[in-house]
């Protein structure tokens, strides 16, 4: 398994990952300053399609999502009838679609996998005068349940070296509104969070984490296969586990 590649892992995404808070969402909607069912939208690196099934649920006159992945695109399409979504091969370098076809462009939990220059041009290619850039991830807060930080642990346990962090929390989210505000294509940077809890069955959350590429990646079958034997025996017999997730986005309008 490579990092960055979902294939074998998109049946557990798109079952068992969750959504982001639609408290965001709305804000996210908000700040295109258009009414919901004129916005033309696009969802790029879309997976298997969860925000983009959020975003059609809203009303919008046309959403496309994009998705290099052919495993996760077909759970995306699969996931995703009797909605509007129209689905297409592309990268967020090269998404194939018309210059100004969007009002909205988004990567969910995607945009650290990109070339983050080409992908601005892209976006800025592709968006209407005055459209919106959006880019946003949902970590888990893991520090507000006690079983979560035990489960956590238990990854360092087996292998002290790994490089273990969120993607919605590190890395390119660190600098992101500076990174966005140095780019002369936008303009009006925004940064938004909101949280919301989730109660997962042991199933739903032991599916969760077999999704998870960084983790299987850094750990290998063998040292994954005892994590997750380990977490299936900690969660067996609960009702639920609680998540709080925090959706963290950021806007950026196109100048």
């Amino acid at each position: 398994m490579k990092h960055g590649d979902f294939t074998g892992l998109a049946g557990h995404y798109a079952k068992f990952r969750p959504g982001y808070a639609p408290q965001v969402e709305t804000a996210i909607l908000g700040i295109v300053g258009r009414d919901v069912a004129s916005i033309d939208a696009a969802d790029i690196g879309a997976g298997t399609g969860i925000w983009t099934r959020m975003l059609a649920a809203r009303g919008l006159r046309s959403i496309v999502a994009v998705e290099p992945n052919d495993d996760m695109r077909a759970q995306g399409i699969a996931s995703s009838g009797g909605t509007q979504i129209i689905w297409r091969k592309g990268s967020a370098e090269s998404t194939g679609l018309p210059p100004g076809s969007a009002d909205l462009v988004s990567m969910a939990s995607s945009l650290h996998w990109a070339d983050f220059d080409k992908a601005c041009d892209e976006f800025h290619r592709i968006l209407r005068p005055g459209g919106v850039f959006t880019a946003l991830w949902n970590p888990r807060l893991i520090e507000m349940n006690p079983l979560l930080v035990e489960i956590e642990a238990q990854i360092r346990q087996l292998k002290p070296d790994i490089q273990r962090v969120s993607s919605g929390r590190s890395g390119i989210t660190e600098r992101l509104t500076d990174m966005l505000n140095a780019r002369p294509q936008f303009t009006e940077v925004i940064y938004l969070e909101g949280r919301h809890v989730m109660r997962q069955t042991p199933e739903q959350y032991v599916g969760a984490w077999r999704s998870v590429n960084d983790l299987q990646v850094q750990l290998g079958p063998e040292l994954f296969r005892q994590f997750l034997e380990f977490t299936e025996k900690r969660v067996a017999g609960l009702a639920a586990i609680e998540t709080t997730y925090l959706t963290r986005a950021w806007a950026a309008r196109s100048a």
